[in-house]
């Protein structure tokens, strides 16, 4: 997916393993299928996982959430990753990395829920509890600054989106973008935020929502950036049950939707050869905004 990822096998796994944690060197090794852009993932055994970010980037996520997935863990509706141990670079490979406690569950797809107004209440519930978490010392939030803040990025991704002949309207994302751009800014306090529920960064068991995954981009921000879930996995019909439960005002509401949409945007271009789940997703984020009113 990217140029300059660290590549990975359950090989170099086993030897990280047996040089740093002996104990589980032995346990079964298999990389799991995902469609997540940040990391590889592999089971160990049946209750681990082994995380090893494919950059630099993604590296810095592990020192935060073996910081903050503790604290964060009791004070939130649904199950959050659990950091196990970390590991160091070696044997090849140049990142930390970590082993986590395997979650039981599958990724949602959007558009297809069995249940999308149950989903949607889980997702509110869990969005609004992280809100309001009182901890102090949290860092920024990856989406912490204004919209505008991504609209030098957002634009170049819809003319290179306009030039892969994929069948959306560029002037209508444009227009949809600056209305987004419109909303009043944020100027409460910041708050705990996710700030990429993806549905590959979700569970489900059976038709409920189970646990969340993938706190690396955790964070103080503001509300709209967990709002993404209506465009990117909710169906229309439970959009409105989502925004009843999440209790934001229309400004917010608005800024939300224009995260999905940049995000969307940015993604299609850069993955839509590269990554099938993402690029997916980002065409059917992009759908539901153009065929819906803010």
């Amino acid at each position: 997916m990217h140029a300059d990822e660290a590549e990975s096998d359950a090989g170099l796994v086993r030897r990280l393993l047996r040089a740093q944690f002996p104990e589980w060197a032995d346990l079964p090794v298999s990389r799991l299928a995902s469609g997540g852009t940040v990391n590889a993932i592999y089971r160990l055994g049946e209750d681990l996982t082994v995380r090893l970010p494919l950059r630099p980037g993604g590296a810095e996520a592990i020192a935060l959430e073996a910081r903050l997935l503790p604290r964060l863990a009791p004070l939130l509706p649904l199950p959050v990753p659990e950091v196990v141990a970390t590991g160091v670079p070696g044997e090849g490979y140049p990142l930390p990395w970590a082993v986590h406690r395997w979650i039981e569950g599958r990724n949602p797809v959007e558009g297809e829920l069995a249940e999308p107004g149950l989903v949607a209440r889980d997702l509110a519930e869990f969005a609004v509890a992280l809100r309001k978490i009182g901890l102090p010392g949290g860092p920024r939030a990856h989406r912490s600054e204004p919209l505008i803040a991504a609209d030098q990025e957002m634009r170049a991704s819809i003319e290179a989106l306009r030039r892969t002949g994929e069948p959306f309207d560029a002037d209508e994302i444009t227009a949809a973008w600056e209305e987004a751009l419109a909303a009043p800014r944020w100027t409460g306090a910041a708050c705990w935020t996710h700030s990429d529920l993806m549905p590959s960064n979700l569970l489900l068991t059976g038709d409920r929502l189970s646990a969340v995954i993938d706190f690396g981009t955790v964070g103080m921000g503001e509300p709209a950036t967990d709002l993404i879930p209506a465009w990117n996995l909710l169906p229309a019909s439970a959009r409105p049950a989502y925004r009843e439960a999440v209790d934001v005002d229309d400004a917010t509401w608005a800024r939300g939707r224009g995260w999905a949409l940049s995000m969307a945007v940015i993604q299609l271009p850069y993955y839509r050869t590269t990554n099938p789940v993402i690029s997916a997703n980002a065409r059917y984020v992009i759908r539901e905004i153009l065929r819906s009113p803010a």
